[in-house]
């Protein structure tokens, strides 16, 4: 008897969780749907090509190069590498004394302990150690970025959909809220504006972000191989240097992937060699 009640009970579950899900499918077909001002001003990612697209996908050093510069000079006030150490640098051409040089110099030093006293203390950088996070702790981060987290730059590039076209889209796509038109002509609707300490981005899929633009005019930075650094440019640079943050075995990942078509192609057609040389005599 227990065991009848527990099967209508569970079939009276599943019949309402049925009749819902039909009403709901229908009143999704038959009703209306109102586009939010999300949808109507916000744009997918710039057409934008890097070094390390695609299946033949390799990285430009000197590229790399001048997008860490980037990041050191621009985004490192706010943004770490937490899965990256400053020896890794040695990837993009930097030799060991410069890498030294670049950790033992960091503007932020590292969380250390005394020796002495076993208290909490800082220390110079070294190229063992990750780049630090430029904030003691996620409060610490709030409270100087309008009560909104910067997200740490490891994997940004995998973390976000478009990748480095995402991340390049972003860096240029600022705009002035109350003068911006989309692609109908329409103006922003007022609540939909950015509030105090927010800046309106449509590369951005809320529209509105707490950061504020990060490159604001040609020659933000000096390249040291003297390429202008025009807001394109470092933009750019910058993506395609986290895109190696993020997948710094990139290169190899593609030599290993034509390597094994190779083989794979080669083993197919010996193993069809093999089976005319063997089977070709008892076939009638």
């Amino acid at each position: 008897m227990v065991r009848l009640i527990a099967i209508l009970v569970g079939l009276g579950f599943v019949g309402v969780a049925a009749w819902s899900l039909l009403w709901g499918a229908i009143a999704y077909v038959s009703e209306p749907h109102e586009e939010t001002a999300e949808h109507r001003f916000h744009l997918y990612p710039k057409k934008v090509s890097f070094a390390s697209d695609g299946p033949l996908g390799h990285f430009d050093r000197q590229q790399l190069q001048r997008g860490f510069q980037v990041y050191k000079e621009v985004c490192a006030a706010c943004h770490g590498l937490n899965l990256v150490a400053f020896r890794n640098l040695a990837d993009l051409g930097y030799t060991e004394a410069e890498v030294k040089a670049i950790a033992a110099q960091w503007q932020i030093e590292v969380p250390s302990i005394n020796e002495q006293t076993g208290e909490p203390a800082t220390r110079k950088a070294i190229p063992a150690d990750k780049f630090p996070n430029p904030y003691a702790n996620e409060v610490a981060a709030r409270a100087a970025n309008n009560n909104a987290m910067p997200p740490d730059l490891s994997l940004i590039t995998k973390a976000r959909h478009d990748g480095p076209a995402y991340t390049y889209s972003l860096l240029t796509g600022y705009r002035d809220a109350a003068t911006y038109r989309n692609e109908k002509g329409e103006a922003l609707p007022a609540e939909n504006r950015p509030g105090q300490g927010l800046y309106f981005n449509p590369y951005f899929p809320n529209l509105n972000l707490a950061m504020p633009p990060p490159i604001t005019a040609d020659g933000q930075v000096t390249y040291a191989d003297g390429t202008p650094a025009t807001r394109d440019q470092m933009a750019k640079d910058v993506s395609a240097f986290l895109t190696w943050t993020a997948e710094p075995f990139l290169e190899n990942r593609n030599r290993t992937g034509w390597a094994v078509l190779v083989f794979l192609l080669i083993a197919t057609v010996l193993s069809y060699m093999s089976y005319r040389n063997i089977w070709a005599g008892y076939k009638h």
